[in-house]
């Protein structure tokens, strides 16, 4: 009898992870839900059933859900999964809120049931080699990193009005904080715990939205790293870039070029260069990665404590942030 496998959300995410499903898993039974119920009028590509809700998915028995709703969605969706003890895989950001991810946290213990989040960064090949370059101290002590991701909202699904976007949203956690924070994730994951020492958000007349279109953080950690963090939704060529700072030298990652470049007092050396990489393939890993969890095999899923801490950070900022002027 074919598993089944939910996917809840019918967003541009929700039909990655149907496709990738197809065909990681072609023997699955892949069972589509609209986030807030319903039957869409329009068709769902690459699911094999459509569903009204929740409770329908559940009586189906899943084998795993895919938590791809709104944010502000995540922990009413998800627990519903945890308590009927379905592993679930929640897309980033966890929640939109520090209270929901703890409810969420407080249900998989709980219940005891497999829960992960979807920071796919982190399966990136020259994320994993950033980690190991570090763990092995090429550049020494940390003393600062810098991170610049900027995209311009409108191009980022072309088919579709931003202003109705995710993004653009306040009620379903949009503004750059949540949608862009990958970026809290690694850094966290590199650097350590973090702590905002400064923050300032920034709307702009250009996009005219009522949530944060520009973010200017500084974040320190327990040993003394500073890194300084740019996000927005307005730069025209995308760019998504990570500094690193160490006694013994410099890296420079490029996320979007998949390259990490060393700078020494003696040398500049390229240390991963793979431009053409089909970004495609983390989402694939991250997905591989979650069956293998759930089948009790070896894993490096982001477990839902790591992913907490980085809603906890940007509650953190919002809450001590202040405000500049619209440009």
């Amino acid at each position: 009898m074919s598993k089944i496998v939910g996917v809840i959300g019918l967003g541009s995410i929700s039909l990655r992870h149907r496709k990738n499903l197809k065909e990681l898993f072609p023997s699955y039974k892949v069972i589509a839900v609209s986030a807030r119920g319903g039957i869409p009028n329009e068709d769902v590509e690459d699911a094999d059933l459509i569903v009204s809700g929740v409770q329908e998915l559940l009586d189906l028995k899943p084998y795993m859900v895919i938590i791809a709703s709104p944010a502000t969605l995540h922990a009413e969706h998800a627990i519903a999964m945890i308590k009927a003890g379905v592993p679930v895989l929640i897309e980033k950001p966890l929640t939109a809120s520090a209270s929901d991810s703890q409810a969420i946290v407080n249900a998989s213990v709980k219940f005891n049931t497999p829960a992960v989040a979807g920071y796919c960064l982190r399966y990136m090949p020259s994320s994993q080699k950033v980690k190991e370059i570090l763990g092995q101290e090429v550049i020494g002590n940390i003393y600062n990193a810098s991170v610049n991701i900027g995209q311009f909202l409108p191009q980022w699904r072309p088919d579709k009005n931003y202003l109705h976007s995710v993004s653009a949203q306040p009620s379903l956690g949009g503004g750059v904080l949540l949608e862009l924070s990958h970026e809290f994730d690694y850094v966290q994951w590199l650097l350590g715990d973090m702590t905002c020492e400064y923050a300032q958000l920034r709307n702009s007349s250009e996009l005219d939205l009522e949530v944060e279109e520009l973010a200017d953080v500084v974040l320190s950690s327990k040993l003394g790293v500073v890194c300084s963090i740019h996000l927005d939704f307005l730069q025209k060529q995308p760019q998504r870039v990570c500094s690193l700072i160490g006694s013994k030298g410099r890296i420079e990652w490029d996320l979007l070029g998949n390259s990490i470049t060393l700078y020494t007092k003696d040398a500049v050396e390229v240390l991963y260069s793979e431009p053409k990489w089909d970004k495609n393939k983390m989402y694939l890993n991250m997905l591989r990665d979650f069956d293998s969890m759930i089948k009790g095999e070896r894993h490096q899923c982001i477990d839902l404590i790591q992913a907490s801490k980085t809603i906890v950070l940007i509650e953190q900022i919002k809450q001590s942030a202040v405000w500049g002027a619209k440009q």
